[in-house]
């Protein structure tokens, strides 16, 4: 016999393939369509759980109750963060009943994603809250002292993300000047910032830090202040109606206690801290609340304006925003970076900036000097600058 015929042919059934141990289904680059989910808002999150508010189904009345849900992300959204403001999609158990858990599937397309970092060097980035048409800055006119570096870092931020920024001055009753509550209106008089000044009307005047704050003591939770300027009250109601706002501000400056006026939350309030100015975090997670129906707004509108309420921030970094998107949110000073040379880092004139030219002419208005101060001092903190070890003071101050 000769060697051909020694030979055999083999073809695919003599190939012997291993079993898979995960199983022999066919793999997919298919999702599930989730045709059936039903669509929500994320109201809260905490430790990998989500409270979700589900939308009312189509035809049910305005006053129907809430139908709140507690869910939990799937698998192939772990690595996908959810915050309060988003509008996803869940499946499962969405009956809200006690011990039952939906599972988050999708989250819907973003309008808008508030955004900061822990510090201005920082490359992670951490994503406030999502779906957002305002952002109400929330500062204090005293005790503690308002830092006007906080309020351009949120202004920026805003700006970069394309939401309507508010100034809320709240304490104007403890300032020397309740119209322009430690001078902050005329620091910002340049730009087209819509600004609201509360305070606290009535009496309390023994204790005005606490009766401003309308607190018992740390964590105490507290009904919501009668004692409110009640205009300011109306005006803020009637700004945010219809629409999603997120609350951001240091611990103490007031803000629990006016989304409690603003949505008949009992959030817990606090104080600030005597020693070292600051204030005590009270707000240990962001929340998303409906304001309250009143004479002025009805049920249905109610239900579609939402207060998320965050913790107090110590700093609020912009590792995410270019130096030039932080230049288009000084609009006071943008306009005279015009004849700038190119290349400019608006450092100084001897590097060819055009701004100090513009704020000496006045054009930037009487505070020019202290709001560039503020820009150059944001732009070199995100070139690595150590900001921290400038005095932080009005203009300044971060």
């Amino acid at each position: 016999m000769g060697p051909q015929a020694s030979r055999r042919e083999f073809d695919e059934s003599d190939v012997r393939v291993r079993p898979n141990k995960r199983g022999s289904r066919p793999r997919t680059k298919e999702s599930p369509s989730y045709a059936d989910a039903e669509l929500g808002r994320v109201v809260t999150v905490d430790r990998g759980r989500y409270t979700v508010l589900l939308d009312s189904p189509a035809g049910s009345p305005a006053e129907a109750t809430d139908h709140v849900v507690s869910a939990v992300r799937a698998k192939a959204l772990r690595r996908t963060p959810v915050v309060p403001g988003d509008v996803v999609a869940l499946v499962g158990d969405t009956s809200g009943e006690e011990g039952t858990l939906a599972r988050l599937v999708r989250i819907e397309e973003r309008s808008t994603l508030l955004r900061r970092s822990a510090d201005d060097t920082d490359d992670a980035e951490r994503v406030v809250v999502a779906n957002a048409d305002r952002l109400l800055i929330v500062v204090a006119a005293a005790d503690p002292t308002p830092r006007t570096g906080f309020i351009d870092r949120a202004l920026v931020a805003a700006y970069h993300a394309e939401i309507e920024p508010i100034l809320l001055i709240t304490k104007a009753d403890l300032a020397e000047d309740p119209q322009d509550p430690a001078g902050l209106v005329t620091h910002y008089a340049e730009l087209s910032l819509r600004t609201v000044i509360s305070g606290r009307v009535g009496d309390g005047a023994a204790d005005p830090g606490a009766a401003a704050l309308g607190a018992a003591g740390p964590g105490a939770g507290t009904e919501p202040d009668p004692g409110l300027n009640p205009a300011a009250v109306k005006e803020l109601r009637g700004l945010l109606a219809g629409s999603v706002t997120a609350m951001i501000g240091h611990s103490g400056v007031g803000k629990s206690t006016m989304v409690n006026t603003l949505t008949g939350a009992d959030r817990a309030t606090g104080g600030v801290n005597a020693v070292t100015g600051r204030g005590r975090h009270t707000s240990s997670s962001a929340v998303a609340l409906h304001l309250e129906p009143d004479a002025d707004l009805d049920v249905e509108t109610a239900r579609r304006s939402w207060v998320i309420d965050t913790p107090g921030v110590r700093s609020f970094g912009l590792a995410h925003v270019s130096p030039d998107d932080v230049l288009a949110a000084f609009e006071d000073l943008v306009e005279g970076s015009v004849d700038c040379e190119p290349g400019c880092l608006h450092e100084s004139p001897e590097g060819g900036c055009a701004l100090d030219s513009w704020v000496t002419a006045g054009r930037a208005g009487a505070h020019g000097p202290a709001r560039l101060a503020s820009l150059r001092g944001l732009l070199g903190s995100l070139n690595g600058a150590d900001e921290g070890a400038r005095e932080k003071r009005l203009g300044l101050g971060t």
